[in-house]
């Protein structure tokens, strides 16, 4: 595995979390790792290096910028995780999402900037800016921003507005910025409500798996390793500074529906799949455009969807003992 960064000390918000703490993991061997996180989704828990002497952990807010600022102190990356997400979540917490991905958004993105020498500040945005059909979405295609008042599209908008404040503080201010737009995120170690971690978790235990709507929506399911690889790109590669890159994996593309069936079939389950009513607003098509990170970065997703659901049934296999 390629090593990018060493001897530095590296900040994430949202460390805590599913893509933070494994990015955590892949650092903390050669490098100071400061995480800070209020530990609403505690992934790190259950992380082997939790107890690494290189690793710190700040429980802490977003939304508190003297906090977050004196936390931040000395660090060489800034790496901004740090999000309310989940549709679920999201639907029930409309302003809490807005307050935290905004104005928490604008407070790291100011304590980075009174940094005497922060090398880059990498801004974790989302592919939901696409809205509800997104095929072979390209970096530079007109973001969505749905129907105000419906709070399925907070998440985006205020996602969307980090992004712009980023590359504003690139331009006007000199932050050496960059923002990925993760693509459908799995893998060993996942918080939250994604759909591979449900269906994994219930597929080893052979319970039904649940499909909210027809199981027709679309979507490209990368790998969290590939993620990261394109994250440490991200804060490394010169190219990527002032952008916004799409990661994810195009190739791995399958309905809702055929993932289920995936799931049953990869892990040798007895789960039965059953449909269920969908009361929110869904994004039927998901398929990202990767041609800018490749050209530019020289990201290339290389976990396919078969061995990733291994990877992912082999670790929760592991955590239910």
């Amino acid at each position: 595995m390629k090593q990018y960064i060493s001897g530095k000390t590296i900040f994430i918000t949202g460390g805590g979390g599913f893509i933070g703490s494994t990015l955590a993991g892949r650092l903390v061997d050669d490098n100071r790792v400061v995480i800070y996180d209020n530990l609403a989704r505690n992934s790190l828990q259950a992380r082997s290096f939790k107890d690494h002497p290189n690793l710190t952990l700040i429980e802490g807010n977003v939304l508190d910028y003297e906090a977050l600022s004196n936390a931040m102190q000395d660090c060489d990356y800034v790496v901004h995780c740090a999000a309310i997400a989940g549709i679920d979540t999201v639907i029930k917490s409309p302003v809490s999402t807005m307050r935290v991905n905004m104005v928490g958004s604008a407070n790291v993105l100011e304590a980075a900037s009174k940094l005497p020498s922060v090398e880059r500040v990498v801004c974790f945005s989302t592919s939901e800016v696409f809205g509800q059909h997104a095929f072979r979405s390209q970096e530079t295609d007109k973001t969505v921003m749905g129907q105000v008042g419906e709070a399925r599209w907070t998440y985006a908008v205020s996602k969307l507005a980090e992004e712009h404040l980023a590359i504003a503080y690139y331009q006007e201010l000199d932050l050496p910025t960059t923002v990925v737009r993760p693509f459908n995120v799995y893998g060993p170690g996942q918080v939250g409500e994604g759909a591979i971690r449900i269906f994994v978790e219930r597929a080893i235990k052979d319970q039904d798996i649940e499909i909210h709507g027809d199981g027709t929506q679309i979507r490209a399911w990368c790998y969290v390793d590939d993620m990261i690889e394109g994250t440490l790109l991200a804060m490394t590669h010169p190219a990527a500074l002032g952008e916004s890159f799409n990661i994810g994996n195009q190739r791995a593309v399958v309905t809702i529906y055929g993932l289920a069936n995936t799931v049953v079939r990869v892990l040798n389950s007895k789960s039965k799949i059953v449909f269920t009513r969908k009361d929110y607003v869904d994004v039927e098509l998901r398929i990202p455009a990767v041609k800018k990170a490749q050209e530019l970065l020289g990201f290339e997703a290389s976990v396919d969807l078969e061995e990733g659901i291994r990877r992912t049934g082999k670790f929760y296999l592991s955590q239910a003992g």
